[in-house]
């Protein structure tokens, strides 16, 4: 299990992992209702590194990417409920619409995102690889994403 750090905090962290010969991992995303398909992510994340560092997009900016009515949890909430899952080392919550700011921080060795973004692109890969990091996908588990939970949720008789 990990914590909520803030970004000096993260910092500290990643220098000490850097002198422990320690590999990071680095993902980032909304994070709002978590369900299955993120457990299974992110443990898959895990197991390419020794820690997992999962930035949590802040409420502004999963407004802004989102749209209106979204987060439907608060970042601080969705940002513990990450910290407390096992595969986890660390969440941070940051307010920009990308991670370009976190990775230069931090440079994890390894940056993951979802399989979704095979097909489109990823704004934080040239960042990354500029510095010799390396972008990983992970495949999403099938039938689980936080859209669809959503609309289930909606169409519940009140």
């Amino acid at each position: 299990m990990g914590e909520l750090l803030t970004l000096d905090e993260a910092r500290a962290l990643r220098e000490r992992l850097r002198r422990e010969g320690k590999t990071l991992v680095f993902t980032n995303g909304h994070f709002d209702l978590l369900h299955p398909g993120h457990l299974d992510y992110l443990e898959k994340a895990r197991e390419l590194g020794d820690a997992l560092f999962v930035a949590v997009n802040g409420d502004a900016s999963t407004r802004r990417l989102k749209g209106e009515g979204r987060p439907l949890v608060p970042e601080g909430q969705r940002a513990r409920l990450l910290a407390a899952l096992e595969p986890v080392s660390a969440a941070i919550i940051f307010e920009a619409d990308t991670a370009n700011e976190l990775l230069l921080a931090l440079e994890p060795e390894i940056y993951v995102k979802g399989g979704d973004y095979a097909n489109k692109p990823l704004p934080e890969r040239a960042t990354v690889e500029a510095y010799g990091g390396r972008v990983e996908l992970i495949e999403f588990l099938s039938g689980h994403s936080t859209t669809r939970l959503i609309g289930r949720i909606r169409g519940l008789p009140e």
